[in-house]
Formats: C-alpha cells, structure tokens, sequence
C-alpha cells in the first residue's frame, strides 16, 4: 500500500458503501423531508413556499392517528407471534441434524423465493368467502366466517412473510451457544424447561432483539399486504403515503406522513432495543 497512509486505509474501504448509503437512503430521505414542508394547493400542486400545517394537520385528526395506531398494533402484534412461533422453530433447527436441518432450512427461506404479491393474493384465495379456509369451517359445522379485509388476514399474511427474518437471528445465536452447556445443567438437575429458560433463552436475547427489530420495521411499512388483504377501508401507513401521493396527489401530505411514521418507528425501535439490551446485561453481566 504505498499510496496511501495506514490510518486512511479504512476510510478508503468504507468510501464506496458510505456513498452508496448517502446516495439511495439520506439523499431520497432529505428530499422527502423537505417536500414535506411545501405548501400545497388543489389548483395548483405543490408551491415554492413553506408550513407546519401538514404535520400539524396529521397529528391532530383523529383519521390519521387512527391509522397509525392501527400500524404500530398490527406491527407489534406480528412481531410478538413471530418470536413465539420463531424461536422454537430456531431451537428444533439448531438440534437437528443432516440431512434433515437442511431441508427444514429450506422450507423456512423457501417462502423468500416467492413474491409477497404472489402470496398476498394466494392468502387472498384462501382466506376468501369461498376459500379453502371456510370450506373447513363450513366442513367441520362452524359456518362461514369473515376473515379476508380484516386485520387478522393482515396479521395472518405478516407473520407468514416475516417469520423467516426471526428463526434466522435465533437460530445464529443458537449456533454460538455450545450443546454442552445446557448438557451440564441438565446433570445438575435442572429440567429442560428450566435449562431453557435459565440456559438458552439469556443466550439469544440479542438474536430475539435482531429478529424483532427487523420484523417490526418490515411489518410497519408492508404496503403490499395490508393493500391486497385488508381492502380500501382498513389501511395502515404504507397504503395511507401511497394514496396521498397516486390518489389525491397531494405528495407534501404524503412525504409528511411517512415521514413521522419513520420518526415513530425509530422511536419505538429504539426503545424497545434499550429495554432488551439493558435486561440481557444484567441477565448475563
């Protein structure tokens, strides 16, 4: 290296992903940001001009928190099924053994390979009045019940396109943790459930937290699945910015919207890793 001195060796390698970064996520984010500000008229479009007004017409109606506290529920609530459907899943992947681990891998990131249009409208078929999920109510005599453009179709749908991104960070953890471990404490007398709880679960803490950050960001913003299952009335966050800026084009409300939904998220994203750090800290020390 007879260029350049050793300590700018580093900044010289992180160049290209520093500008790469600027360039698709904190340019496109200012200038939203920006046009959030812009005054707008109905006439007229968007103007060289300046206000609050849009923020301060987001934050005090009632229609708009609605949707966002929709959001954040649905959001938390796919998060929570996801861990506790993840983490075992995560577990039971980490103790098996090939070439069965392999195939279960696959049928874990399979879905991944497909579309989320794709299995949004396949949820659709099956969640529908004349779906193959109401042939086995009416079959089993439960009757018809509507379940498609509702939230739990929402929910349904997320959970099934998120759970990848959960076992995957729990089952890295896991692959840290040595077997031998919660061997041991089970020759101490500890139950399984209880080397579980005392063993394993402080160990991949940090993969849950991994896990939760990213389902709970993906599933706040899903656009694709609440558009298709949950119909033009039940919207979340990602339809309400799409409408603003194709329906009513009004594109400064729009960039105001997603942008306090991307403020709530960090701060609730945040919070939450705060919490989770400071429990695995005094857990592990």
């Amino acid at each position: 290296m007879s260029g350049a001195r050793p300590s700018t060796t580093p900044w010289l390698l992180a160049a290209p992903g520093a500008l790469l970064f600027i360039a698709l996520v904190v340019v496109p984010l200012a200038l939203t940001l920006i046009l959030s500000f812009h005054v707008y008229d109905a006439a007229t479009g968007v103007k060289d001009a300046y206000t609050l007004a849009h923020y301060a017409a987001i934050l005090s109606d009632s229609y708009f928190l609605n949707i966002f506290w929709r959001t954040l529920r649905l959001a938390a609530l796919t998060t929570l099924i996801c861990a506790a459907i993840g983490a075992p899943e995560a577990y039971i992947l980490a103790r098996m053994r090939e070439p069965w681990r392999s195939i279960f891998l696959l049928a874990i990131i399979g879905p991944l390979l497909v579309s989320v249009v794709v299995r949004a409208f396949g949820w659709s078929m099956l969640l529908g009045l004349t779906g193959l999920v109401n042939e086995a109510f009416r079959t089993l005599g439960l009757g018809t019940m509507k379940i498609l453009y509702t939230e739990t179709a929402i929910v349904i749908a997320l959970v099934h396109v998120m759970l990848p991104f959960m076992v995957i960070p729990v089952w890295t953890s896991l692959q840290k943790l040595d077997p031998m471990v919660e061997a041991a404490a089970w020759t101490l007398g500890a139950s399984r459930f209880t080397a579980l709880r005392r063993v394993v679960m402080p160990q991949v803490t940090m993969g849950l937290l991994s896990g939760s950050l990213v389902v709970f960001g993906l599933s706040a913003s899903a656009f694709a699945i609440p558009a298709l299952l949950g119909g033009r009335r039940l919207k979340m966050a990602a339809t309400l910015v799409y409408d603003e800026y194709m329906h009513e084009l009004n594109w400064p409300l729009g960039a105001a919207i997603a942008i306090l939904v991307l403020v709530i998220n960090l701060v609730f994203m945040l919070a939450y890793q705060r919490v989770v750090e400071a429990r695995a800290k005094r857990t592990l020390g």
